[in-house]
């Protein structure tokens, strides 16, 4: 064995230590495989760092921004909702249907970019039913990488394999070869996930600060405002209408602070955040606070011309995509320090309302907060629509944000854009299907579009991209090169007609099978295909076999990368389901060996290899 083959070797077997020990966490790792293989002389520096310009590279990058298009436009929301509304709390029904989608979508999509779109669906299920979010993520990874066995376009390796099969003078594979194989592994997976995944419990995934971070339910009890909310429209006959709130002074003449104003526009309803100059028309709908309990509020609203509306959320709740809260606290040096929440008009200034007061741990109550000065160190309860709470966030010294409710998370900033998002989408894998393009420049085009459409702006795209993702991939992609060169695939390939010449065709398939998903331990499911395949391809020929059968297990094997967060969309999930390489390997193994028997047994029988 030449010495640079055993130093590449080396290297690869301390990637493979610390992959395993998980010390440095993966993407350090990729990045030591990257610095110390140009010192074995079989690659140069810049060849390894040309995984940063490898198109899957720029492909998961994009499909990272389309995925976080689809959250920030509600699709994902709206999804995970139906999901939820189908499954009810039931987690088998639930991760089963999840697994479903993510399998279907793709069929039609690399790995990559499905996980992507549905990290943010899978967390608001997990939310919804109570799971933990390793309960779902895993299947979701999973999901998406069986999703790969099902068309010819749904993963790299697929391609690959094609490839060299019409370079070898094969007819190569039609779009819908694998369906029929790995359809039944799809269902065989999500029955092995919906029995095996209720072990997932990773205590770095579980609940992480859900029991610290308040939500709007919360403040509602803790600063008493339940009951003190009134919704309202405007008739065409009230004295308030084309009267700016500077001169109605509602809440010195009635008691009421005017939250915000619903109006509904020529496309759709419009929530504004009111300052003095707003002026009110007929038609409009306010959103009311009285700092105690609203007593009279019949006889109120028919002297203000005003139609009572029912309520639907405690305190406005069921507002919380456009409506507000926040805690916010003085500092030393606030101008507001003396000052009582009675002759307070900045929060109005603002297009926010002060409905609470929290001095330490307690909470004032309402017939003593209009009239109490204000202290360093009190604590503001604010609301008002989350525009008006970013502006105030954005700039000013008088008040910091001391805490924003969990529905904060969820706030969608291009909700009505989803009808564009969905477009996109359509296009993009549309795009893909049809090999108008290649793959990555149909996600580049889908990206472009969310940005031109509003769907996403660069700021956030820039933010959506996980470069620890991108780097543990394309840092580990240089090993492909640099076993190619030093010799180790021939060597592969000659002992493996060596020692499987005379072996059963279920056993010559299952070696093969295993040595593809032990390769693809450590290097992505792209390059596991491009080492492998003219391997399986060379063992076809010298045992006088049909290409076919070896062809389509080195593409399922590739694709069965369940044991290892190398693969990408194993890795997309690792750091939000806090899973361990242990997780991994512990669940992933079995799923390994049910895929690996149900390929060696129907493969040959759909494809005999004599």
């Amino acid at each position: 064995m030449h010495l640079d083959l055993i130093l590449v070797l080396a290297l690869l077997g301390g990637a493979i230590l610390m992959f395993s020990l998980g010390r440095p966490r993966a993407d350090a790792v990729a990045l030591i495989m990257l610095t110390g293989l140009p010192f074995t002389g079989v690659i140069s520096a810049r060849e390894a760092v040309a995984g940063f310009a490898n198109p899957n590279i720029i492909l998961i990058a994009a499909m990272f921004v389309i995925g976080e298009a689809l959250a920030r436009t509600g699709v994902a929301q709206a999804l995970g909702d139906w999901l939820v509304a189908r499954g009810g709390r039931r987690p088998a029904r639930l991760v089963a249907t999840l697994m479903l989608i993510v399998g279907a979508l793709g069929s039609v999509m690399y790995s990559t970019g499905v996980v992507a779109i549905f990290i943010p669906v899978a967390l608001r299920v997990a939310r919804a039913a109570g799971l933990s979010p390793a309960q779902v993520l895993m299947p979701v990874s999973y999901a998406a990488l069986m999703s790969g066995m099902l068309t010819l376009v749904a993963a790299a390796p697929n391609l690959i394999v094609n490839y060299e099969l019409t370079r070898t003078g094969a007819a190569g594979l039609d779009f819908f070869t694998l369906t029929p194989i790995g359809l039944p592994i799809l269902l065989l997976g999500i029955g092995y996930l919906l029995v095996a995944g209720r072990r997932l419990r990773p205590a770095a995934a579980d609940g992480v600060g859900a029991a610290v971070r308040p939500g709007l339910t919360d403040w509602v009890r803790d600063y008493g405002l339940a009951e003190r909310e009134l919704r309202v429209r405007l008739r065409p006959d009230s004295p308030l209408i084309g009267r700016p709130l500077r001169d109605l002074d509602l809440q010195g003449a009635e008691g009421l602070t005017v939250i915000a104003v619903e109006r509904v526009g020529r496309l759709r309803a419009a929530t504004i955040a009111p300052d003095p100059d707003t002026e009110l028309a007929a038609g409009d709908t306010l959103l009311l606070d009285s700092p105690t309990l609203i007593a009279d509020a019949d006889g109120r609203c028919a002297r203000l011309g005003l139609e009572r509306l029912p309520l639907s959320g405690a305190y406005f709740t069921d507002r919380a995509q456009v409506l507000g809260m926040a805690e916010m606290l003085l500092p030393a040096d606030s101008t507001l320090i003396g000052k009582t929440l009675a002759s307070l008009d900045w929060a109005a200034r603002h297009g926010l309302a002060a409905v609470g007061l929290r001095r330490g741990r307690t909470a004032i109550p309402a017939p003593r907060r209009a009239g109490e000065p204000l202290r360093a160190g009190d604590t503001l309860l604010l609301v008002g629509t989350w525009a008006a709470i970013g502006r105030l966030r954005a700039g000013g010294h008088d008040l910091v944000t001391l805490n924003l409710p969990r529905e904060f998370d969820e706030v969608l900033p291009a909700q009505g854009r989803a009808p564009h998002a969905v477009l996109v989408l359509a296009i993009t894998v549309g795009l893909m299907i049809s090999g108008w393009v290649p793959a990555m420049h149909a996600a580049l085009i889908g990206c472009l579009l969310m940005g031109l459409l509003g769907c996403i702006d660069l700021d956030s795209a820039y933010r959506s991209i996980s470069l620890r993702t991108l780097v543990t991939i394309a840092g580990m992609l240089p090993f492909g090169i640099a076993l190619e060169r030093t010799g180790g695939i021939d060597l592969a390939a000659g002992a493996l007609v060596q020692v499987l010449g005379d072996a059963g065709p279920h056993l010559i398939l299952a070696t093969l099978f295993a040595i593809t998903v032990v390769l693809g331990l450590f290097i992505v499911a792209a390059a596991n295909a491009v080492l492998t395949i003219p391997v399986a391809l060379a063992l076809a020929a010298e045992l006088g076999a049909s290409p076919y059968p070896f062809a389509i297990i080195v593409a399922l094997a590739a694709s069965s990368a369940f044991m290892t967060p190398i693969a990408p969309p194993n890795a997309m999930v690792a750091t939000a389901g806090g899973y361990r390489f242990a997780d991994y390997a512990r669940l992933g193994f079995p799923l390994v060996l049910l895929v690996m028997v149900f390929a060696v047994t129907v493969v040959p029988w759909l494809y005999p290899l004599y």
